[in-house]
């Protein structure tokens, strides 16, 4: 049992720098917060057919994802009953079953043991003993969830006042269902929570992606100009928070009657070929992405325009995935166009990826200095906290999220 003090490394308005550095830490959190809460694996788009299947994990553990044969989506743990070998090393795939490449055990896509070779070899074996381990799984609005805890409240529950943000995030379909459009991963040296942070801190945003900022055209740059365009964050509970951004854009369904941006001229004129005006005004503003970021604790941010996953690799590593999102079945010039605005900022080549990486790796390296100076502030915006909300650079998002690890990590 852990002899850390978890409720003193975190007060209301600054955070312990060892809950960056310390591998106990690291190490406790992964049963006490990611063995112990929903963690999100995956969206319905990447399993869209029966027997279609994805790999990933959950904290450390690593999973499969699939849609079984009458449609129900599972995710079950990839490792064989027999002597623990991973059933499933592709990212993704379809299969009416899973075979073992160790010793052939042959798994249904329920995860029952259909087979083994030459089972005379065991006395009293009962197949329906070795099944893969199936966890508890529930999806809201096309996120899927998991969790090794059967006693975690429902999902929905869980959300809570997440719920509505996740709601209009997914109007960016433009009228027709959000798929998932590729993916790219890095690591960075920094800790899990470090990145947490990042996706409701707009205070860096004219700081650390000047170059981006520069890289814009008039009319965008005056969109992205949202210090003082009334926006802000607010703490939606269980360690969820929205950053919104740009006011305007928060409901994607809203102003359709607004004229077409220049920049999207091109692309308007392209659908109307084969769109109604109200189509072509409602999938261009599905194309510039929502004016908000939504933080799901503990592995998730729906931010403006993509999913940002991250994983936990140890104290000083994280995995990050940015996974593009479009129109199932929409217009493919609308999913290009997407795509190129998601290159331009999130991209691997992008200016917005390489900056906040750096600033992520500069947070983990200045942590080891300092002997008395111990402390994380996040004590912008402090004022704001009766109301669970903050202007756009309050810092409210960190103390919610900082605010439920103390919860889970104490109790």
């Amino acid at each position: 049992m852990s002899q850390i003090d978890y409720a003193s490394l975190v007060k209301e308005d600054r955070v312990h720098t060892s809950l960056y550095t310390d591998p106990e830490i690291f190490e406790e959190e992964f049963d006490r917060i990611f063995n112990s809460t929903w963690v999100w694996v995956a969206h319905v788009s990447h399993i869209p057919n029966k027997n279609d299947w994805i790999t990933t994990y959950v904290g450390k553990q690593p999973v499969i994802v699939n849609r079984d044969k009458d449609g129900v989506v599972r995710v079950m743990l990839n490792r064989c009953r027999h002597r623990g070998a991973t059933i499933c090393e592709a990212k993704k795939g379809n299969a009416p079953g899973f075979v073992c490449p160790y010793h052939a055990w042959t798994y249904g896509v329920d995860g029952s043991l259909k087979g083994l070779p030459l089972p005379k070899g065991y006395k009293d074996f009962d197949k329906s003993e070795y099944g893969l381990v199936n966890l508890r799984v529930e999806s809201y609005n096309g996120l899927i969830f998991a969790t090794f805890n059967e006693n975690a409240p429902p999902l929905e529950e869980f959300l809570g006042r997440a719920r509505p943000w996740i709601d209009l995030f997914m109007k960016q379909g433009g009228g027709y269902p959000v798929k998932v459009l590729g993916e790219h991963k890095f690591t960075f040296p920094g800790n899990w929570k470090i990145q947490l942070e990042n996706t409701t801190d707009a205070y860096h945003f004219p700081i650390v992606h000047k170059s981006f900022l520069s890289s814009l055209d008039g009319d965008t740059s005056e969109l992205f100009s949202f210090m003082d365009a009334g926006g802000y964050v607010e703490d939606l509970g269980n360690g969820h928070s929205v950053m919104v951004m740009i006011p305007e854009l928060v409901d994607l369904e809203e102003n359709l009657d607004e004229p077409v941006p220049e920049r999207f001229a091109a692309l308007a004129e392209d659908l109307r070929q084969d769109h109604s005006e109200e189509e072509v005004r409602r999938i261009v503003r599905a194309v510039t992405g929502s004016g908000f970021n939504v933080n799901l604790f503990p592995n998730l941010a729906c931010s403006m325009a993509f999913f940002r996953v991250l994983r936990p690799l140890s104290v000083d590593q994280t995995e990050i995935r940015h996974i593009a999102i479009g129109m199932d079945g929409g217009p493919a010039a609308a999913n290009r166009a997407r795509l190129r605005l998601h290159e331009h900022f999130q991209g691997p080549m992008g200016f917005g990826t390489p900056d906040d990486a750096e600033a992520w790796e500069r947070v983990q390296r200045g942590s080891q200095a300092g002997e008395d100076n111990v402390w994380i502030m996040l004590n912008r915006g402090e004022d704001k906290t009766e109301s669970n909300a903050g202007d756009v650079t309050a810092e409210t998002g960190m103390r919610a999220a900082y605010q439920m690890w103390k919860r889970m990590m104490v109790q």
